[in-house]
């Protein structure tokens, strides 16, 4: 039988360096090379993953974990893997139910030789596709679901306002402006304004963003009500609604008023 060519990822040199060592003893192995990272291990079998049999494949390392390495590659690129981890958390149970192989950190020299038995068992009794579904069987089971996604509420259409003992509501449609001030924040509309017991930025997720722009840290402003906005100096701008109302924008939200001001541009 040729001799099972090898390749050994891990970002540890005392890890890689353990089990150069203990190859050396199984005259049946041939080591190809050695990888220090997910980046390396990539560069390594993307273009030559037919001439490598066996990869020990370190689990958790900085740049790409060991199960995002295999992600990466195509479902008939994956050789034969070992995984070799530190954390037991990350073997057992899902490992063996893959007939995947595993060793833990530090490698027991027993258990190695152990584990190049069975390396060798499986050379003989299976076949390359069969290691492969076993892997994609592993790295669905081992990779987590994504989250389900969450809709974004709908823009709020009213503000319900609280004062001395009475609730009633204001049309967000009708608020021409709303400013912080303090623990509060005040909601302008004609000729009047209410006080809520919020934050502007708690505010400033509830408002429909076509039609409300945060010009200031203190102020969101309702685009149908401005009438002028004039270049101030600093990037700012005194920005002025149809009631003769100025308010200033501060730079750091330059940016929302560019995207403002593009929606007549393009």
């Amino acid at each position: 039988m040729a001799p099972i060519r090898t390749l050994i990822v891990d970002d540890e040199p005392l890890a890689r360096r353990r089990i150069v060592q203990l190859l050396e003893r199984a005259p049946e192995f041939k080591l190809i090379g050695e990888c220090r990272n997910g980046a390396e291990a990539l560069a390594q079998l993307s273009p030559v993953a037919s001439t490598i049999d066996l990869v020990f494949l370190d689990v958790q390392m900085p740049d790409l974990t060991g199960l995002q390495v295999l992600q990466q590659l195509p479902a008939q690129q994956l050789p034969l893997v070992v995984f070799v981890t530190a954390y037991e958390r990350y073997t057992l149970q899902a490992f063996e139910a893959h007939a995947v192989d595993y060793l833990l950190k530090p490698i027991d020299p027993d258990r190695f030789h152990r584990c190049l038995t069975h390396v060798q068992h499986l050379m003989h009794q299976r076949t390359p596709p069969q290691f492969q579904q076993q892997l994609q069987a592993l790295l669905r089971e081992m990779t987590p679901a994504a989250p389900p996604t969450v809709p974004a509420p709908a823009p709020t259409d009213q503000f319900l306002i609280k004062n001395n003992g009475r609730l009633y509501f204001v049309n967000a449609g009708d608020v021409r402006y709303l400013e912080a001030r303090g623990n509060y924040v005040v909601v302008h509309t004609h000729g009047q304004e209410h006080s809520l017991r919020s934050t502007l930025s708690q505010l400033a997720t509830q408002l429909d963003p076509n039609r409300f722009i945060r010009i200031h840290r203190s102020l969101i402003v309702n685009l149908n009500f401005i009438k002028e906005l004039r270049p101030w100096a600093h990037g700012e701008y005194l920005v002025t609604l149809h009631d003769d109302t100025h308010l200033s924008s501060s730079r750091s939200y330059n940016e929302s008023v560019q995207r403002f001001l593009q929606r007549f541009t393009q």
